[in-house]
């Protein structure tokens, strides 16, 4: 068991991703139309569902990205005292941007959809800015160990078993089925909140799937070329301009 995964990297991630967890839950409650109040019972129970959950999911996509060769080498070289951090600047800026366009990208994209679900607009679904810029670090670092370094990684390995590039190494084609298919998943699992704003429909299912499938997509690309550190750098990014810049400038000109 000792060697079998980066056990700093482990605890690095699971903590992150349980005070993510609870760093979300001011905006799922702003976005619940069940009015439940915040308590310190709730507080535990997420901080004990999410050490367990991820404690899972993060032991299996190490073991799994370690043998498909993605994963993310810098925070790992750097937990190790090897000297990274001019890499890790390097992807800073580019995964910034490509987060910003995805952000940008979904906006322009959700327009068409603002008319015929007019619940979903923007202007309609606006918690306050502070609950939208805490809901970003669940994007940029749950969602993505859950979908990129689990999810993407486990159907990457399965394609990998079941054809291989001279080399050994999983194909081009078998990695792009993994990211689509992850985005799909990704999309879907943003349906149980939506369903709290408004009933679900094929509309609804389908704006969902897109929106969300566009970053899922461009994330797992990252995760692919430049490892996770970048994918959670854009899909942090990402959510900032979906969860604070956006309404903030709509709230400006309304």
């Amino acid at each position: 068991m000792k060697g079998i995964i980066n056990w700093k990297l482990f605890y690095a991630l699971l903590i992150s991703s349980v005070i993510a967890s609870l760093l979300v839950m001011p905006y799922s409650l702003a976005l619940s139309s069940s009015n439940i109040e915040f308590s310190v019972s709730m507080l535990v129970l997420a901080m004990l569902q999410s050490i367990i959950m991820f404690s899972i999911v993060i032991f299996l996509g190490l073991i799994l990205s370690k043998r498909i060769e993605m994963g993310m080498p810098i925070l790992q070289n750097i937990l190790e005292r090897k000297n990274q951090r001019k890499e890790l600047k390097a992807i800073t800026v580019p995964s910034v941007c490509w987060g910003f366009f995805t952000g940008i990208l979904i906006v322009f994209v959700s327009i068409p959809f603002n008319k015929l679900v007019p619940e979903l607009n923007f202007l309609n679904v606006s918690p306050p800015i502070w609950k939208g810029f805490l809901a970003a670090f669940y994007g940029g670092i749950t969602e993505e160990i859950l979908l990129r370094l689990f999810v993407v990684s486990l159907f990457v390995w399965i394609t990998w078993k079941i054809k291989k590039t001279n080399k050994g190494k999983p194909t081009n084609l078998g990695i792009w089925i993994s990211i689509i298919l992850a985005s799909i998943i990704f999309g879907l699992g943003h349906l149980p909140v939506t369903a709290q704003i408004v009933p679900l429909s094929g509309l609804v299912i389908t704006r969902a799937i897109l929106l969300n499938g566009l970053g899922g997509i461009i994330f797992g690309w990252l995760y692919w070329k430049k490892g996770l550190e970048s994918a959670m750098i854009a899909h942090f990014s990402a959510d900032i301009i979906l969860h604070t810049i956006t309404p903030l400038v709509i709230s400006f000109f309304a």
